[in-house]
């Protein structure tokens, strides 16, 4: 067996394995591989593998990293089997408001919703799904990159 292809092997697997997406070189080091170049290419390979193939699993690639994760309609039909994220109702209801107005600002959310948003707020950051950047007197507030990994958004 070639080592492409061995390579191969154990690039999908360590995809399989990790709970979240991985970037290029966290693959590389995985997996043993010194050279981004070819590791990229068997990156790609496997995305178009993955997208010809009638199969319900798929590889994302969200920003730099990549992923396991199934298509569509097999997530929604299947989705009840995997953990929750273990965040409070009132937090989820906080973060989809968040994701559909990525870049609103923090007072806005807090008329929306109560003063428990603040609680809300710093159980998001700490689970590290959304961030703040000052503004004026308030925070904008945006989702992050581990939030889009998560939810495959």
């Amino acid at each position: 067996m070639d080592n492409f292809s061995e390579y191969s092997k154990l690039v999908e697997a360590a995809l399989f394995m990790s709970p979240r997406a991985m970037s290029v070189s966290e693959i590389a080091s995985t997996v043993g591989m010194a050279s981004l170049g070819p590791l990229q290419e068997i990156l790609n390979k496997l995305v178009d593998k993955y997208k010809a193939e009638d199969t319900a699993l798929e590889i994302l690639k969200i920003s730099d990293k990549y992923m396991f994760s199934l298509k569509e309609p097999y997530a929604s039909k299947v989705g009840k089997l995997a953990t929750g994220p273990d965040l409070s109702r009132g937090s989820l209801r906080i973060l989809a408001y968040i994701n559909k107005n990525n870049g609103i600002l923090q007072s806005r959310i807090v008329k929306l919703f109560g003063a428990s948003t603040y609680e809300y707020m710093k159980e998001l950051e700490e689970k590290d799904f959304v961030k703040t950047v000052k503004q004026g007197r308030s925070r904008k507030v945006e989702t992050t990159v581990k939030f889009k990994e998560y939810f495959n958004v």
